[in-house]
């Protein structure tokens, strides 16, 4: 194994153990800076952590086995995941490979324990958010496995996430609308898979309108902080995937890496921006949102079908 290798591999556990929540907190301070406030630190995600760390579990009396399975599964979902998305192309050998239907696979299994927790539960809001969360992710798995897809055939037909990041190297693909097509529709669709603005609005607790938090109402102490965490990893395996799949990069490991760490800073200032500047949606104009995103990747398929028949 090589130094990138380890180095890589040290930044995929330290990107999602750590780095994560920060990402997230500097969302918030963005947000806050665009809006006139102070905002709260980037720090505060891991003061979040430390505090519902320190409280112990509360369960329902309804509660069963999948309930309390869940915070596991979904941690458990979000860690693998981690370990099989590249950071700047490089990644040593975990044993579980780096198939990007891996990873949209394991995104779906942490969704469905959640779920599978407020179906358990019988709890009203969160069988409300779950439904609504359900709902969504018909549309948004599909259309990012279109995504994947359409960075597959640059890469030859191979779903390697490290095959798929070294296609999209270099100035290349961007002369191509089908990686802008991708690219745009990755970018929608991230913002449903992770929950954010206009498609959910991760700072309410407003029952009626949250979709995301919905199933996490009936969780604390560390379940809740587990929960939290992995909602955090989930942004940020996004941001490192839109990085990896249609960032242009050159250079050596250092290089990349340095390009990806700044463009994950740029991610989460364009997440801020967007949070300010557009308002949540309407829950039942979220489908058309996604299905938006994919004629976004329609047009990439047939735009990949003209130039092959040319």
């Amino acid at each position: 194994m090589s130094g990138a290798d380890i180095a890589a591999g040290a930044a995929q556990v330290a990107g999602a153990l750590a780095l994560a929540p920060l990402a997230a907190g500097s969302v918030q301070q963005l947000k806050g800076r665009l809006q006139g406030r102070r905002g709260p630190s980037p720090l505060q995600p891991y003061r979040e952590l430390r505090r519902l760390w320190g409280k112990s579990a509360v369960a329902p009396a309804s509660a069963g086995p999948l309930y309390r399975a869940a915070p596991a599964v979904v941690v458990a979902a979000l860690l693998v995941a981690a370990l099989v998305v590249p950071v700047a192309g490089r990644a040593p050998d975990w044993g579980v490979g780096h198939d990007a239907i891996v990873v949209v696979g394991l995104l779906a299994l942490a969704r469905f324990a959640v779920a599978a927790a407020a179906w358990d539960t019988g709890s009203g809001f969160a069988l409300m958010g779950a439904g609504r969360d359900l709902t969504f992710a018909v549309f948004a798995e599909g259309v990012l496995l279109l995504v994947v897809l359409l960075a597959a055939a640059a890469a030859g037909g191979s779903t390697d996430l490290l095959a798929m990041s070294d296609a999209a190297a270099g100035a290349a693909p961007w002369g191509e609308p089908a990686h802008w097509c991708a690219a745009a529709a990755f970018a929608l669709v991230a913002v449903a898979e992770t929950g954010r603005q206009p498609v959910d609005n991760p700072d309410t607790h407003l029952e009626l309108t949250m979709v995301h938090e919905g199933p996490l109402l009936e969780y604390a102490g560390r379940d809740l902080a587990c929960l939290q965490w992995a909602a955090w990893a989930r942004l940020w395996l996004m941001m490192v995937l839109a990085a990896g799949l249609f960032l242009p990069a050159a250079g050596g490991f250092a290089g990349r890496l340095a390009l990806t760490a700044a463009a994950v800073a740029a991610l989460c200032a364009a997440v801020a921006l967007t949070e300010t500047a557009v308002a949540k949606m309407r829950v039942l104009r979220v489908p058309l949102f996604l299905a938006g995103a994919g004629a976004l990747c329609l047009v990439g398929v047939a735009s990949r079908l003209a130039e092959g028949a040319a």
